[in-house]
Formats: C-alpha cells, sequence, structure tokens
C-alpha cells in the first residue's frame, strides 16, 4: 500500500517520469578514453604552473620591496 501512495504522489507532478530505474543504467566503459584522461593532465598541469608562477611572483616583489 505504501508504494501505491508513493507511486500516485509522485505521478502527480510527473515526477515518476524522471527516477531511473536499475536496468535504464548502461554499464561505464573499462577504461576511461584516453583524450579525458589528456585533457585532465594538462589542466593540473596548468594549474600548477599558475600556482608556482603566483608564488615565484609574490617572493620576488617582497625580495624588491624590502
Amino acid at each position: 500500500m505504501r508504494l501505491l501512495a508513493l507511486e500516485l504522489i509522485l505521478s502527480l507532478p510527473d515526477v515518476r517520469g524522471h527516477i531511473p530505474r536499475f536496468d535504464d543504467f548502461r554499464p561505464a566503459p573499462a577504461t576511461p578514453a584516453a583524450a579525458g584522461v589528456v585533457r585532465a593532465l594538462a589542466a593540473a598541469i596548468a594549474v600548477f604552473v599558475v600556482l608556482a608562477l603566483a608564488i615565484w611572483g609574490t617572493v620576488w616583489l617582497a625580495v624588491h620591496l624590502l
């Protein structure tokens, strides 16, 4: 009875159609795409370079202001 009530409540605002069932999910690929790994690595390197340059610039400015 509780499931029927829940089904009726969810069907009123048409939410039931947006709840995925287990069989709606397809299995994920076993290995990630190479392009995604390269893009993530490039983003990590870019963040590291920006942080390193920010620290270097701060130290350089502090040394020259002293």
